[in-house]
């Protein structure tokens, strides 16, 4: 059953009431936000949203969770049906840039107007994805394995997602248990990405369901990659916004179209380096200044966050 709905956007919020009851639905800061995109009269906007204490201990494995003492959140989908969905998503977008030229004010710097023709000018002269497509593409980094367990014997691995953003979003082999199966067949590393399994992509599907399908898995089809991604941004002036958000350094949302999709930012992912220096001990306020008063190619590194809380042994791996 369809509601109808009244949608109010602002630099502030995007807030939707229940067209009858004036029933608040959706109340969710701008900066919560981490996906837009319109498909035909849809309009799909994907927000974070702080769980309650006790929703959060929910989620925890234990007390003594790596995640104690840290903000829990979880992501909400929100699906709008509407012959304007392309102008929906458009007014947020611009909600997002006239934030961003209030951001650089309340930071000292003038930013000058810019016409959509200059910024997709920009957009349409730069490349996408930065080197993923021909990564992707070369049949060298892609390979195809059978990896042999006991009946009922874990893979020993756990699985991440590679993030919105990512060319093929699909889930990235982040840890694997020394004498698990994965890591005996000598074939698997850590930032391989799983393409299929069994010949059914995981391309587009949850990361459930992904883990659902490889406790029952015989054939794996796989693209090897580096755990770190490279970045690499291209943003000739200031006034070109950079088109993602971070906390506490980690990619939280991400502008659909904008220079940093097509520099292969991707949300969820932990950024380690910013032009060569290291930001793992960087606090937030710096990160977001460093990334604000860049320009030129703007070269970065990045994880999933979950890889890099594995990594540095602040979370306790989970296998499957």
């Amino acid at each position: 059953m369809m509601t109808e709905v009244d949608l109010f956007i602002s630099t502030k919020a995007v807030k939707v009431l229940n067209a009858d009851t004036q029933e608040t639905m959706m109340d969710s800061a701008l900066r919560t936000i981490s996906y837009i995109a319109d498909i035909g009269s849809i309009v799909v906007l994907m927000a974070r949203r702080r769980m309650s204490q006790a929703s959060s201990e929910d989620f925890s494995e234990s007390p003594d969770s790596a995640s104690e003492g840290k903000s829990q959140y979880r992501m909400i989908c929100y699906v709008f049906e509407s012959e304007d969905a392309q102008l929906i998503a458009q007014s947020i977008g611009q909600a997002f840039s006239v934030a961003y030229r209030e951001f650089l004010r309340a930071n000292g710097i003038n930013p000058t107007d810019l016409s959509q023709k200059q910024y997709s000018d920009i957009i349409n002269s730069q490349e996408m994805y930065h080197d993923d497509l021909v990564h992707f593409s070369n049949s060298d980094n892609c390979k195809e394995l059978d990896v042999e367990k006991q009946k009922g014997e874990n893979l020993g691995v756990v699985i991440v997602e590679s993030g919105w953003g990512s060319i093929l979003p699909t889930v990235i082999l982040a840890s694997m248990l020394n004498s698990g199966p994965a890591a005996r067949s000598g074939r698997l590393s850590v930032g391989d990405q799983i393409m299929s399994i069994n010949d059914t992509s995981l391309v587009g599907l949850p990361l459930a369901t992904c883990q659902g399908i490889i406790k029952v898995m015989v054939k794996l089809s796989i693209v090897s990659c580096p755990p770190v991604t490279t970045v690499l941004i291209k943003r000739p002036d200031l006034k070109f916004q950079l088109g993602f958000s971070v906390q506490n350094g980690i990619i939280c949302s991400l502008m659909r179209g904008g220079i940093a999709e097509r520099g292969g930012v991707r949300v969820g992912h932990r950024i380690i380096e910013i032009n060569g220096q290291s930001v793992v001990a960087m606090a937030h306020e710096k990160i977001v200044q460093t990334l604000s008063v860049s320009v030129g190619e703007i070269n970065m590194k990045t994880m999933p966050a979950v890889m890099f809380r594995l990594l540095t042994g602040q979370e306790t791996p989970v296998y499957i």
